[in-house]
C-alpha cells in the first residue's frame, strides 16, 4: 500500500471474493495484491488469505479476513455518483443480483454487508438546488424510492 490513508474493511474469510467483485463491477477498480497469513491467527491458519489490497473507484482499500466478530453497518457506505439511468440500473442490479439487498433512497447492501448509495448526479444536484421548492419535491420523490428513478426526479423538479 502506498497511500497514506486506506479504508480497511473487515470480512469473514471472503475479502478476496468481495475485492474481485468490486474490481469486476466498478470502473477504476482492481485487486492489487493478496497477502497470506505468515502464521495461525484467531480466525484462520498460516497460508490463508489474510489481507487483500484493492481499489474501488480510485479509493485504496484493504480487505482484512478478520473473522465473524465485527459486522458492517450503514454508518459506513460507498456513495457512487452515476451519470444516467443505465449506469444506475447496472450498478444497482450488480449488487442486488449478487446476493445483496435493496434498501431505500438509493441505498443497497452487498452480500458482504457493505452499504452502497447508488446516487444519480441529478438527484444530488436537485437536493442542492437553490429553488428550494423544486429541491423539496425531488427530495420527497426520492423518499418514496428504493432504486432511484431519474425520470421521476426530473418530473419532480419540474413540478
Amino acid at each position: 500500500m502506498t497511500s497514506k490513508n486506506t479504508i480497511c474493511l473487515w470480512y469473514d474469510r471472503n475479502a478476496l471474493e468481495a475485492a474481485t467483485f468490486y474490481a469486476e463491477t466498478f470502473p477504476d477498480s482492481a485487486v492489487l495484491a493478496v497477502h497470506h497469513a505468515p502464521g495461525d491467527y484467531p480466525s484462520g491458519q498460516q497460508g490463508d488469505v489474510l489481507t487483500v489490497e484493492f481499489r474501488v473507484m480510485g479509493i485504496p482499500c484493504l480487505g482484512l479476513n478478520g473473522g465473524p466478530v465485527f459486522q458492517h453497518s450503514e454508518a459506513f457506505s460507498f456513495q457512487v455518483a452515476t451519470d444516467d439511468q443505465a449506469e444506475t440500473d447496472r450498478l444497482w442490479s450488480a449488487i442486488i443480483n449478487n446476493g445483496g439487498q435493496a434498501s431505500e433512497c438509493g441505498w443497497c447492501k452487498d452480500k458482504w454487508g457493505i452499504s452502497w448509495q447508488i446516487t444519480p448526479r441529478i438527484l444530488s444536484d436537485a437536493i442542492a438546488s437553490p429553488d428550494r421548492a423544486a429541491a423539496k419535491r425531488a427530495f420527497e420523490a426520492m423518499m418514496t424510492m428504493s432504486k432511484i428513478d431519474i425520470a421521476r426526479i426530473e418530473a419532480a423538479l419540474k413540478g
